[in-house]
This record gives structure tokens, C-alpha cells and sequence, in this order.
């Protein structure tokens, strides 16, 4: 006789539990005047899709400022591993000493595998301002170039690699 694991019997996580409420993923209507899709795939060290993935962002609204009844995303990745999200451009937010971030959003990744989610943040491409970013200025080339989504049919598009040629730049939690 077959007997089915229970989640206490076997190895999680399950991120299906945290994605049993309302639609997360879209922090303003897709209609919205400045709507930006974000959009991508979470792939494996081989770049095989992670189809059991969660992707959680948080970002500052488009004046830079944190608030909170806005900027808190999470959205569960499909059979191709892809996520999606509805939300507004941020503005730049302040340092505390004084200067700017380029508008970003950070994004965590959670996936089986992982004790601990990844963190990374996702660029604009084009923005002048990721030039005086202290955060991509810190970085080299090919680590800097995994940061910055691409425009894709009129959306963007952002893809994690978790490990493997090409992998995003992650950050401490």
C-alpha cells in the first residue's frame, strides 16, 4: 500500500502556501498610466527552468519614497519558470549620505534547494542614473550586466540564473 509523504515527512519548502491568497503580482492595474511589466525566468545552474519558484520584489514608488501600501509584490513561477509582475517605474531613492540609488527593484528569489532565499535587484536599462549607481559602480562588468533587465515587447524582461555561466549577481540578506 502507497502512502503519500505529508509535508512534515518530506523536504520542502512549499511556496504554494504563501501564494494561496489574492493576486500579489500586480501592484497596479496592467491599464495603468506608466504600467511597466517585469517579467522573466528562474533558472537552474544547467538553465533549466525552476517551475516551484517565488519571487517576491519590493520597491519605492516613482517618487523614491517607501511606503506602505505600495511597492510589495510576490508571484509564483509557472511550468517554464516564468514569473510576472504589473508595477511603476521608482524613482531614485536617497542615500543616507546624501546621494541617489538609480531606480531599482529588489527582487528575492525562493526555490527548493535554497536554505535561504536569494536577494538581487533589477535595473532599467537606458537610465543614466545607473551609471552613478554606488552599487553597480562596485561591481565589474559581467556582474554589473546581470542586474539590468532587457525591453522586451514593450515590457521588461529579467531572468535569474542561480548558479552556472551567467549567474545574477546575488547580495547578503
Amino acid at each position: 500500500m502507497a502512502v503519500e509523504p505529508t509535508p512534515s515527512q518530506t523536504v520542502g519548502p512549499f511556496f504554494s502556501f504563501g501564494l494561496l491568497a489574492a493576486d500579489a503580482s500586480q501592484l497596479v492595474p496592467a491599464g495603468a498610466p506608466a504600467a511597466v511589466s517585469l517579467s522573466g525566468r528562474v533558472l537552474d545552474g544547467e538553465g533549466d527552468p525552476v517551475f516551484d519558484a517565488m519571487v517576491e520584489i519590493w520597491q519605492a514608488d516613482e517618487d523614491g519614497n517607501y511606503r506602505p501600501d505600495f511597492g510589495w509584490g510576490r508571484c509564483g513561477t509557472d511550468a517554464g519558470g516564468r514569473y510576472s509582475f504589473v508595477t511603476r517605474k521608482p524613482g531614485r531613492v536617497a542615500d543616507p549620505d546624501g546621494g541617489t540609488q538609480a531606480p531599482h527593484v529588489s527582487m528575492l528569489v525562493f526555490a527548493r534547494g535554497l536554505l535561504k532565499p536569494v536577494r538581487t535587484r533589477v535595473y532599467f536599462p537606458g537610465e543614466a542614473a545607473n551609471e552613478e549607481d554606488r552599487v553597480l559602480s562596485a561591481l565589474a562588468e559581467d556582474e554589473r550586466a546581470t542586474l539590468v533587465a532587457r525591453e522586451v515587447g514593450g515590457g521588461l524582461e529579467f531572468d535569474v540564473r542561480l548558479r552556472g555561466d551567467g549567474q545574477t549577481t546575488f547580495f547578503a540578506v
